[in-house]
């Protein structure tokens, strides 16, 4: 007896001691680390940093385009660069879903990747880039600095199919809306700073006509709402054409929390934007923001280190694309 309970005590040791490997192996989370490259290629974020500065310099808007990058990848299945791949041996790209619709930039993504290639080959990972291009865009909008953790892997799939169900709709309920960010450990608060991306860039006129035609949306400001008519002066838009407004026209280059004030006083340019402020559990939220811009940069960027750690492969379940548009072994 003394035998089997010595025997029974080795066993739950060296369990207790073995479970929090398992966890840690289990969390996906596991190779993410502060300076990953630090060793392997220790330019690597320096690099993306200056790429990111130059063409931003050159074309203001790629910094836009980072953050909205980080969103649409992550947001589907896991942090792996699905978006970046393109339509090719039977697999189609997560760019032609409807909600990839006015995505552009990505031919810069080939820029960054170059200059990396040029210094450490096939070490850093297109998800990486996918990351840290957006940390430092968000930086370059006058947004906060966000330390994040590397050594993502690039998936060897793309997941059309799933953008649908995961990327939010500019018309979707406040409910549904919640519930896809709940889904990835986002909780309301950080919902409602992540929506503040939205006080940079523009929206299509193909997203704005149903509230302005054929009657506008009474929760549309009146004056605005002329605004935006002059924006989008049909009903029906072309996609193809180059028909717009800006999600903020006081400060449109700048990550701060105009967006919220703006939607306080019913200028809110999507219909989710301003369904912000009638939703009861997101209310208190926008006006917290709206008075505090600090605040809000707080919780925008808990909320992006969250976004930029979901489910993100590591280890062999992905690779290390050379080209971020194909898998290798295209």
């Amino acid at each position: 007896m003394a035998i089997m309970r010595h025997q029974h005590h080795c066993c739950s040791s060296f369990i207790f001691l073995l479970l929090p490997l398992i966890l840690q192996f289990y969390s996906g989370k596991s190779d993410l680390q502060m300076n990953y490259y630090a060793q392997s290629c220790p330019n690597a974020e320096e690099i993306i940093k200056q790429q990111v500065i130059k063409l931003y310099n050159k074309h203001g808007n790629t910094a836009v385009s980072w953050v909205r990058n980080l969103f649409h990848d992550c947001m589907v299945e896991s942090c792996d660069a699905s978006l970046l791949l393109e339509t090719r041996n039977g697999m189609e790209s997560e760019q032609k879903s409807d909600r990839s619709f006015g995505m552009r930039n990505f031919k810069y993504v080939r820029t960054i990747k170059e200059a990396l290639e040029n210094e450490c080959q096939m070490t850093v990972s297109c998800a990486d880039i996918v990351s840290l291009s957006a940390r430092d865009g968000i930086v370059l909008l006058g947004g906060p600095r966000i330390e994040m953790q590397t050594g993502r892997k690039d998936s060897k799939e793309s997941y059309l199919t799933e953008v649908e169900n995961t990327i939010p709709n500019h018309n979707d309920s406040m409910e549904s809306v919640l519930s896809r960010f709940q889904s990835i450990g986002i909780d309301t608060e950080g919902t409602v700073a992540l929506f503040g991306a939205h006080s940079v860039g523009r929206v299509h006129c193909v997203n704005l006509v149903h509230r302005l035609y054929p009657t506008v949306d009474p929760t549309l400001d009146p004056d605005y709402a002329e605004y935006l008519k002059g924006r989008c002066p049909s009903p029906d838009p072309d996609p193809k054409a180059v028909s717009y407004a800006r999600n903020d026209r006081q400060t449109p280059m700048i990550l701060d929390n105009m967006y919220y004030k703006n939607l306080l006083n019913q200028k809110g340019l999507l219909l989710v934007d301003q369904q912000l402020t009638s939703d009861p559990t997101t209310s208190l939220f926008v006006e917290k923001m709206a008075a505090d811009n600090g605040y809000f940069h707080d919780q925008f960027a808990r909320a992006v280190l969250l976004l930029s750690e979901n489910n993100p492969l590591t280890d062999d379940q992905g690779e290390i694309r050379k080209d971020c548009r194909y898998v290798n072994s295209d």
